[in-house]
């Protein structure tokens, strides 16, 4: 698929910078948004349309918010091939409605370690859902385009005017930056977890 139509997203962000607008200008485009959490509250807030992740599983959130968005419904929606029949026809088989775009930003963990938290408080600042989210997304980059952080909001808003969506060739580019962004943030991870007893 070379040019991606915007007409269903998740976001599920950190770093609220700019949330509103972005998410204003994707329902203005008849995109139906999908969240989580605080970033669902202030999509709500707002006065835009969102539609809760708990909704889509038919699951709570659970485990304090540690599983929320690990789910076929999901992660079925980020990694089909829209391109593949088979995957499509998978997906019709269990009520799985596709994603174009994933908006996540990752529990700012260097910000926790800073502070000086204990090992078992830090460790609660490791983001898993969030990485998985985009690496599915990255990887399957023929079918849905990633947005890993604030900074390329408007890049994607002045993508989509210019082309109605957002091209093979731009999706590339953003799942490149979202690997490097996930290998920073595990090498982090890697570094505080080798340098810290038990």
């Amino acid at each position: 698929m070379n040019l991606l139509p915007v007409k269903r997203a998740i976001l599920s962000v950190t770093d609220k910078t700019g949330l509103a607008e972005f998410g204003k200008f994707l329902v203005d485009r008849d995109c139906e948004l999908v969240s989580t959490g605080g970033t669902k509250k202030m999509l709500k807030d707002a006065g835009l349309p969102v539609t809760s992740v708990s909704d889509v599983t038919d699951f709570p959130e659970i485990l304090g918010g540690r599983v929320k968005t690990l789910h076929p419904h999901i992660h079925g929606g980020i990694l089909a091939d829209k391109d593949d029949e088979a995957h499509m026809e998978t997906l019709r088989d269990f009520g799985i409605e596709p994603f174009d775009l994933v908006c996540v930003n990752l529990y700012n963990f260097a910000d926790a370690v800073a502070k000086g938290l204990d090992l078992k408080a830090a460790v609660e600042q490791i983001d898993i859902g969030g990485p998985t989210m985009l690496r599915a997304t990255a990887k399957n980059f023929h079918s849905i385009c990633v947005v890993p952080d604030p900074q390329y909001y408007e890049t994607v808003v002045k993508e989509i005017e210019e082309h109605g969506g957002l091209t093979l060739e731009f999706r590339k580019e953003m799942a490149t930056l979202t690997f490097r962004l996930t290998s920073e943030y595990d090498a982090m991870i890697t570094k505080y977890l080798s340098e810290n007893d038990a």
